[in-house]
């Protein structure tokens, strides 16, 4: 089944919006709230905090996290966007005025679906296509748009309509579809919040985690970044939300009660998904992080890059980054890092990458529509947020061979750093608006200690770097902060 909606993209010539439904999936599921008896309590109280916008969950007192978003810094001006610098844009309505309301459409009476009554009118779209309609050439979301919290509560609170596992990758995640045509990308609670990955793992058979999926949004958030899709945690029933309404036959296979009595499943995938490796309820209820789906491909294609500092995937081979110093005078003279922004793109996911501790970024995506003239997507940060108790200095690589940073990602660290803004405690009030708070804080406090360290030593490194070299700040704040 297609859902077909009238867009206009970079010519404004008129392209259809296809939301790619396929007919297993159409099954009506229970109410998302439905708890088992025995899981009132805790959860109960999750189900009431998400029922309320994250607007009305503020933190009690002086917000540090208010006080930093009201920050010149992250309210510097934007030249005005012209129509090529919108991913996605709606037809205007002389453009329809012959062609009737192309917003419905013939699938309206399909089985759990809302009725579509979407004009070109903003107000009548759901979040998730506010969303999608307000991805620019700079940034995935506006921090300021009204429409992020409700975006977030709609994750948080819709009614599961179909839950089916996504092909491709390493481990189990699965697509969720909701009455509005929304989707969203799940990834379940595989170990305690607290857990460290084991030292002797390599990184890339380490557990992909929920938690680490939502403290990648707020940081890349609180980083002014504003490049990883909007991501929020949920508790699910994975008997009435999963196993009941899924169509997916390779899925429901992997359903089995363990000896405790908890509901339990492992799809089918590369890594973990086996009976020793299950995802389970307590018995039924699971804690999940659910992101916001992109625009579908079709519609907006996306374009995979290799990463110059990929690693080898290996337990014995080392890549040329690791073994030339000067590797970073090859990439420069390499297009797209020879000229504008990608390079320090680049950097900028390299900070975000430490921070988290995420060793896991072989690729990366930009949207085709924008060519080289736009943000790095900042997508599956499963893996981070392994260890608090060591750092990885080889993530920062890029930083330290290159020696370059943009100017305004430099200050934003740098405030970051004071004590009235300090990144644990506002990444600290950040995570606390997450419906999953209530049950226990998103990172421990370990993970946020270890994000005050790691930014001393990337502050150290831009400061090294200073020392050896004229040309490191690339200045993207002409005719702000000027020395």
């Amino acid at each position: 089944m297609f859902l077909e909606v009238v867009v206009a993209v970079l010519d404004v010539r008129p392209v259809y919006f296809r939301l790619f439904l396929p007919r297993n999936e159409e099954r009506r599921g229970r109410p998302a709230n439905t708890l088992h008896h025995k899981e009132r309590g805790s959860f109960s109280e999750v189900t009431q905090k998400a029922k309320r916008p994250a607007e009305a969950q503020r933190v009690k007192g002086h917000s540090r996290l208010e006080a930093l978003f009201k920050h010149p810094l992250y309210n510097l001006p934007r030249p005005e966007p012209q129509e090529d610098d919108w991913l996605l844009r709606v037809k205007k309505d002389e453009e329809t005025r012959d062609e009737g309301n192309q917003w419905s459409s013939i699938h309206d009476e399909e089985e759990g679906y809302d009725k579509v009554s979407w004009t070109s009118d903003v107000e009548t779209h759901p979040p998730w296509l506010r969303f999608h309609l307000g991805i620019s050439r700079w940034e995935l979301y506006d921090r300021k748009d009204p429409n992020l919290a409700q975006l977030t509560h709609y994750l948080a609170t819709q009614r599961i309509l179909s839950a089916v596992q996504k092909t491709g990758g390493t481990q189990l995640k699965l697509l969720m579809s909701f009455p509005n045509y929304g989707q969203a990308l799940l990834k379940p609670m595989k170990q305690s919040r607290d857990a460290e990955t084991d030292v002797n793992l390599f990184y890339f058979s380490d557990f992909e985690r929920h938690n680490a999926e939502i403290s990648a949004f707020h940081l890349d958030r609180l980083l002014g970044f504003n490049r990883i899709p909007p991501t929020v945690g949920r508790l699910i029933n994975v008997t009435t939300e999963i196993r009941e309404i899924t169509t997916d036959d390779r899925l429901s296979r992997t359903f089995f009660t363990s000896p405790a009595g908890n509901v339990c499943f492992y799809g089918q995938c590369e890594y973990y998904c086996s009976t020793e490796h299950p995802v389970c309820g307590r018995p039924h209820m699971l804690e999940v992080s659910l992101a916001t789906m992109l625009p579908d491909l079709s519609l907006a294609p996306r374009r995979s890059w290799r990463s110059p500092w990929r690693r080898s995937y290996s337990r014995t081979k080392r890549t040329q980054w690791e073994k030339d110093p000067a590797y970073c005078d090859t990439v420069k003279q390499t297009p797209p890092y020879s000229h504008g922004t990608r390079l320090v793109d680049l950097i900028d996911m390299a900070v975000l990458d430490f921070l988290m501790s995420n060793m896991d970024r072989h690729h990366y995506e930009t949207f085709e529509k924008f060519g080289n003239e736009t943000f790095l997507l900042h997508l599956d940060n499963g893996r981070a947020f392994g260890r608090h108790s060591q750092d990885e200095p080889s993530i920062l690589m890029p930083l330290k061979q290159c020696c370059r940073i943009r100017r305004s990602t430099l200050l934003r660290l740098q405030l970051l750093s004071l004590p009235d803004f300090r990144l644990s405690d506002v990444m600290r009030e950040s995570l606390a608006q997450d419906p999953l708070a209530d049950v226990a804080p998103l990172l421990s406090e370990p993970h946020l200690s270890a994000l005050d360290r790691r930014l001393k030593k990337v502050l150290k490194v831009i400061a090294t770097c200073q020392d050896s070299h004229a040309d490191v700040i690339y200045n993207d704040l002409v005719g702000n902060y000027e020395d």
